[in-house]
């Protein structure tokens, strides 16, 4: 069977997998993200810890900015002096094999429309919530990415005029809707707010409850721009949905238009703790069906939810 390496790249800790063509995790190494050339050193030690004869293509989660295209980490907030780190290239040259290269968000997308809760569908939206917040599109059938694959950096609209900072911008979505956005608040981080709320402290259920409002302000944009039959939500929201649901659906009722918000279900994660693996490894197998540069032109534009061609 064919195998695939999937590498996710985060702010805290990485994680190199082997895996195969049904997504299914077979072996994984985790360490925790240091400098770049520390971490760099771990993550190609890891992969030739991995490898097989049976792997086909490398994939790369991590987040923006980054160009997809070059296969290039641009400088992403949570990586401070990864920039310009030409990552595709570094794998290829390494182990000849094709490498591609994608924001977090996309990766994640791409698994759960493949693997997961966005199964079947050919408008899906994909939301992180976790360290930050932004969007995968799956868009009739297909991954867009934008002109430099940028497209999804919801985090970085601005809600407020001021207030929280959320991607080097004061009052954007993600300095409410993220687990930084969320600390905030001061009250404590959002594993301590949601133990707190579990226990019925009234502060941390409120905090909650403002989430969810401000969750459902870019919701209803999402909707009434892109008209998604299915939005998946990651993250913090697949623990402590429940505490953010009934503002979050009050604020869409308000601010959706009606017939998009009727065609679209909202729905936290399926692939639990296994996401980030399964994103990496989604984006493996779109640079092994893409030709040898790895470019993913091959594998997103042609393929439809279902896993059919398009002619």
């Amino acid at each position: 069977m064919k195998e695939y390496i999937g590498i996710d790249i985060g702010g805290t800790k990485c994680a190199v997998v082997r895996g195969n063509e049904e997504g299914k995790v077979l072996k994984k190494l985790r360490f925790s993200t240091r400098g770049q050339e520390e971490t760099l050193r771990e993550i190609f030690d890891s992969v030739q810890a991995l490898w097989s004869e049976n792997i086909k293509a490398i994939g790369v989660s991590c987040g923006g900015p980054l160009n997809s295209r070059t296969g290039v980490i641009l400088g992403p907030p949570n990586l401070p002096g990864w920039d310009q780190v030409p990552i595709t290239d570094m794998l290829t040259e390494r182990f000849h094999v094709p490498a591609r290269l994608c924001n977090d968000a996309d990766a994640c997308a791409m698994a759960e429309w493949k693997f997961g809760a966005g199964k079947g569908c050919e408008n899906l939206i994909f939301l992180t919530f976790g360290t930050g917040i932004g969007a995968g599109l799956i868009l009739n059938g297909r991954l867009y990415e934008g002109a430099s694959g940028m497209a999804g950096e919801v985090g970085h609209v601005r809600l407020y005029e001021d207030g929280h900072m959320g991607y080097g911008k004061a009052g954007a979505y993600e300095g409410y809707i993220s687990g930084g956005g969320i600390a905030q608040y001061g009250e404590g981080s959002a594993k301590e707010l949601y133990d707190r709320a579990q226990r019925g402290d009234e502060a941390a259920i409120r905090i909650w409850k403002r989430t969810g409002m401000v969750l459902g302000k870019l919701l209803a944009i999402l909707v009434d721009i892109l008209n998604p039959d299915r939005i998946v939500i990651g993250s913090i929201y697949v623990r402590a949905g429940h505490l953010m649901e009934e503002s979050m659906n009050l604020e869409l009722q308000k601010e959706a238009l009606g017939p998009g918000l009727a065609a679209c279900r909202i729905v936290p994660a399926a692939l639990g703790e296994s996401l980030g693996d399964v994103a990496a490894l989604s984006i493996a197998m779109d640079a092994a069906s893409s030709g040898p540069d790895g470019s993913g032109t091959g594998g997103t534009e042609k393929r439809r939810a279902d896993g059919t061609v398009r002619e």
